[in-house]
């Protein structure tokens, strides 16, 4: 009692004001504690600053006493004319779902006090309600590693995985499967780490194995494996939505791209630190400059489609908007990459679900805003191309052992019917030089320029002007024709140009026979602004035979090129975009270069002796004549015509793998990459567009983060004008920060859902309000915390997952503990998962005997292509081992679909796919029974039965089923097998297979 008064003497002498602001302080805590909460979760997602229904706004106090259009909605201690409670206490508000009465009762206590009010803005984001995501959602609390749940099984397992799943199915009453046996661990284990079967002596060696060591062996060994990074990056090429086209309606495509996903392979085999192995992708090429490695990884930002015409033939309006749909494309690759958040969704507007205000997708925008498409010229590390040089070798020799018959049979079939040689016809133009230029009809055409002389026929090119003789304007229209030189030249070590060029009086559109422009020493046709200009692949020309030389190039109607030295096909003709017309009157022909050299340094030097120019291609017979020379050569039409039905078709698919071998090879040297390129301007301003309206912009915004994640700092200290290199560096600061929440919760989840077949969160990119919720909250967070106490390392993650006894349960289906859970979210066995499209081609190579497991390089191309503004691709199902890659070097193009994969649920690269869908379709046992490639893998697998097993059948069966199956057949099936082969024979067996659960499943 005595200290009671105390205390009360204590208050009364205490100041007025004092007791005052201890009041309004109690009564700001007890306001945000309560009823800003509930205003906020029930009331603020119709009546905020930016959505008025009704003209109320409750998210402030001043606006909140204005009332709306119906008057006062709050009036201080009294509810009867306080609309707002009016409303909610007849159940009008909200309408959907009334408040309870305990909301009721917080409401109403709260007006008839006073209505006093708190902090001055309520953040609606603040709070979770039954409609949208808070900043108290789970997903953005910090990782904090739980404590290990008591279970009572204590005898299933010790490990942390299975604790918490013990947990979990004790409260559902339910328990774990027994363990799976050891055939089908290996099997499960080393589809999902590598994407490929293990052999039958690998299962053999397993099963044998009694050392208690034995599985953790097995894991580290597969882990440690090259085919590891290869299957698990094909997982993150769907995430980042990786095509190697443009995509839209040119879908031209990128012939570097391949290199990202290298990156990305090899960095998995490293086990590159997953947060390193982010910043890398954001903005490795401003963390290590002049680093090609991390330039390449930059591949992620842009691995997109890109509107090729958007951006540069549309209205500075239209490429506006363009532009603003790229930024999303790749905020919206970043968001649910790293953190599992759908951020682009706030374009126009606040987010509708989750805590992201418009104004934070336009930080992360401009973040990202000096993004752009393009390639970059980089360092490549070398590449070994051992095994694509013998491949050309080899197929070149089957085409010449092929071809070699033939073309001698013709020739003698030629020489026994000799005719008189072929004449061309009189070309319409013919110059024959000596020292005054004149032409054969004795007009003078010479014309010097400059320090550039042509004298006595001879070239003498240097410094930066052009030479050339002009002539009268020709008389008759050219498009299809064939031109004409004899030439000598020397300095051939040193590029040059054009010998003989046809030109428009107004300059700008060339047609020539052009020397050593793009490689030197070999000749080639040009044409205008070197679009067309490409070498025919013929060989070298050598300083030793350097005399008088026959050079013909024949320009057809149908855009493809042909060059000739003297009088015989040089190197391979080639289709390029289309000829140039030539019109009669406005069009004359040079001698000598056909643009100014570069630089100022002598191209080269020489002598022209006479030209010719037809109005027609001329056939290879008559090019041969004007040359002085017979002919040897035949078409490839007339050897293939010559050739049995069978060896005609082996003869193209031979042709086609080495033609694709030699752009391979070619793609192999380049030194670009397709890469963020921002050009070296600064980073574009960004500005918040209202509505998203490129029309309506308003404020600058800097470069920044989202303020949902508040154990990182969303503001970035940097002005709306930062460099590109400042914004990115911060960005990949901010998002692999360790206090990140969703950092390490999302990718945790996505390696438990490539395990397992779904995540603990079943929306793998979308941790928000309309995404999933998590099964084992515990678990996942168990799991992110895991990764980041071991330095990110992802090996370590899939070794700890593999290692549980979640993981190594049988798959065998339990009907009782179905009727609980028939989705087997609690896991109460493994689930059964069917091959995805690449891991059963690839089985399916693999099993046939037919893999080739060469690592890296381009991707081999499953299509002809061909161009017309733009690109076209021809599918096909090529034949040879270049074509038996692993699917993941298959080059992804976005308007190219192959057929096969397509039936498996193969997803569409131009989106993002963070989980498949697995769908069970007829298309997919007829794409088993009857695809041109399942056949021809069906007839190569029997073909290794039979050397494997000999011609005894009960063998064969075995052999086919340990390499499928990775099992033996029991008795029954030896027996109705047996009886198949025999009626059937062996290949339709292996399609049996094919088409199998068994083959198609990982149990």
């Amino acid at each position: 009692m005595k200290n009671a008064c105390g205390i009360c003497w204590a208050l009364l002498l205490l100041p007025v004001a004092s007791v005052c602001h201890a009041q309004d302080q109690s009564t700001r805590i007890e306001f945000d504690r309560t009823v800003a909460g509930l205003l906020a979760r029930r009331c603020l997602d119709c009546h905020n600053s930016t959505d008025r229904k009704g003209g109320l706004d409750l998210s402030q106090k001043s606006a909140a006493a204005k009332g709306g259009e119906s008057g006062r909605a709050i009036v201080a201690g009294n509810v009867g004319q306080s609309l707002l409670w009016q409303r909610i206490d007849d159940n009008e508000m909200p309408p959907e779902k009334p408040l309870s009465d305990k909301e009721k009762t917080i409401l109403k206590t709260w007006i008839v006090a006073g209505a006093h009010w708190g902090t001055e803005r309520i953040d609606r984001f603040r709070f979770t309600s039954d409609s949208r995501a808070g900043y108290d959602w789970w997903a953005l609390q910090p990782v904090v590693r739980p404590e290990l749940p008591k279970a009572g099984n204590q005898d299933w397992s010790k490990h942390p995985i299975d604790q918490f799943v013990l947990a979990r199915l004790e409260e559902k009453k339910l328990s774990p499967s027994s363990p799976a046996d050891r055939r089908t661990l290996i099997r499960r284990l080393s589809i999902g780490l590598l994407g490929l079967p293990p052999s039958p002596e690998q299962v053999s060696t397993f099963v044998n194995d009694e050392s208690p060591n034995a599985y953790k062996q097995l894991v580290e060994r597969l882990l440690q494996s090259p085919h590891y990074g290869e299957r698990w990056a094909r997982h993150w090429l769907d995430i980042a939505r990786f095509g190697e086209s443009q995509g839209f309606e040119r879908d031209k495509i990128r012939l570097n791209s391949w290199r990202y996903r290298d990156w990305v392979i090899q960095a998995l085999n490293d086990d590159m630190p997953y947060d390193e192995f982010a910043r890398m992708q954001l903005a490795g090429d401003v963390l290590k400059p002049g680093d090609a490695s991390a330039t390449i990884a930059t591949g992620f930002l842009v691995a997109g489609a890109y509107d090729e015409v958007g951006n540069s033939q549309q209205s500075a309006a239209m490429k506006a908007v363009v532009r603003q749909d790229e930024l999303e494309d790749i905020v919206s690759a970043v968001g649910q990459t790293f953190l599992g958040l759908t951020i682009h969704c706030a374009r126009c507007h606040d987010h509708k679900f989750d805590p992201v205000t418009q104004k934070e997708y336009y930080q992360l925008a401009s973040a990202l805003g000096g993004v752009r498409h393009g390639e970059r010229q980089i360092k490549p590390d070398s590449v070994d191309d051992r095994w694509l040089m013998l491949r050309i070798e080899d197929l070149q020799k089957q085409i010449l052992e092929m071809e070699s018959p033939v073309r001698e049979k013709i020739l003698a079939e030629r020489k026994a019917n000799r005719k008189k040689r072929p004449q061309p016809p009189t070309p319409i133009a013919r110059w024959k030089f000596d020292k005054d230029l004149k032409d054969e009809f004795g007009n003078l055409h010479g014309t010097a320029h400059g320090d550039a002389i042509i004298k006595d026929g001879a070239l003498q090119l240097s410094g930066k002007s052009t030479c050339y003789v002009s002539t009268e304007p020709l008389k008759t229209d050219l498009k299809e024709k064939t031109l004409e030189a004899w030439v000598s030249l020397s300095n051939l070590t040193q590029q040059g140009g054009g010998v003989v060029s046809l030109q428009t009086t107004g300059g700008g559109q060339f047609d020539a026979i052009v020397f050593g422009e793009r490689e030197t020493g070999r000749w080639m046709a040009g044409s205008n602004g070197f679009v067309r200009t490409k070498s025919f692949s013929g060989p070298e020309e050598k300083e030793a035979d350097r005399g008088v030389v026959h050079v013909a190039i024949t320009y057809h109607a149908d855009g493809t090129i042909t060059g000739y030295r003297n009088g015989q096909p040089y190197g391979e003709s080639y289709k390029s975009s289309g000829c140039v017309t030539f019109e009669a009157g406005k069009s004359k022909l040079l001698f000598g270069l056909r643009h100014s050299p570069a630089g100022g340094n002598r191209i080269l030097s020489g002598a022209i002796d006479r030209v010719q120019l037809y109005d027609r291609a001329l056939s290879p017979g008559e090019v041969a004549a004007s040359a002085g020379v017979d002919s040897d050569y035949i078409p490839a039409g007339e050897i293939l015509a010559k050739m049995t039905d069978e060896h005609r078709e082996r003869h193209q698919q031979i042709r086609f793998e080495l033609e694709q071998l030699q752009i391979h090879a070619a793609r192999l040297k380049s030194d670009s990459v397709y890469a963020v390129n921002p050009g070296g301007r600064p980073a574009d301003v960004v500005r918040l567009l209202k509505r998203g309206n490129t029309t309506q912009p308003a404020e600058l915004v800097a470069a920044g983060g989202v303020n949902a994640l508040q154990n990182v700092g969303a503001d970035f200290g940097l002005k709306p004008d930062a460099p590109d290199d400042q914004r990115r560096k911060k960005l990949s600061q901010w998002i692999t920060d360790r206090r990140n929440p969703l950092f390490a919760r999302v990718i945790a989840n996505r390696l438990w859902h490539y395990h397992f077949g779904v995540g603990l969160v079943d929306s793998p990119s979308d941790f928000g309000f309309n995404g999933g919720r998590p099964t084992h909250p515990q678990l996942i967070d168990w799991l992110a915390a895991e990764l980041i106490e071991n330095d990110f390392s992802l090996k370590h993650l899939h070794k700890t997952i593999v290692m549980a006894a979640t993981y190594r349960q049988s798959s065998r289906f339990q009907v009782a503990a179905a009727k609980v859970d028939a989705a087997n979210r609690f896991l109460w066995r493994k689930n059964p998962m069917r091959l995805d499209a690449e891991s059963l081609r690839d089985t399916i190579l693999k099993v046939a005997g037919q893999l080739n497991h060469a690592v890296g390089g381009p991707g081999f191309y499953d299509f002809a292509t061909f161009t017309n503004n733009t690109q076209f691709y021809e599918m096909r199902d090529p034949v040879g081992d270049l074509f038996n890659r692993r699917s993941v070097y298959r080059t992804w193009i976005r308007s190219g679909r192959n057929r096969f994969l397509d039936a498996f649920d193969c997803p569409d690269p131009s989106a993002k796919a963070p989980k498949r869908a697995v769908t069970t379709t007829p298309i997919q046992s007829l794409a088993l029974m009857n695809n041109s490639f399942v056949l021809r893998m069906s007839q190569r697998f029997a073909d290794r039965i039979r050397r494997d097993a000999g011609d005894d059948v009960p063998k064969q069966i075995q052999r086919a089923f340990a390499l499928a199956y990775n099992r033996l057949p029991d008795a029954d099936e030896n027996a109705e097998l047996f009886s198949f082969v025999d009626k059937y024979g062996l290949a339709p067996l292996c399609r049996v297979i094919f088409n199998s659960n068994e083959f198609l499943y990982v149990d």
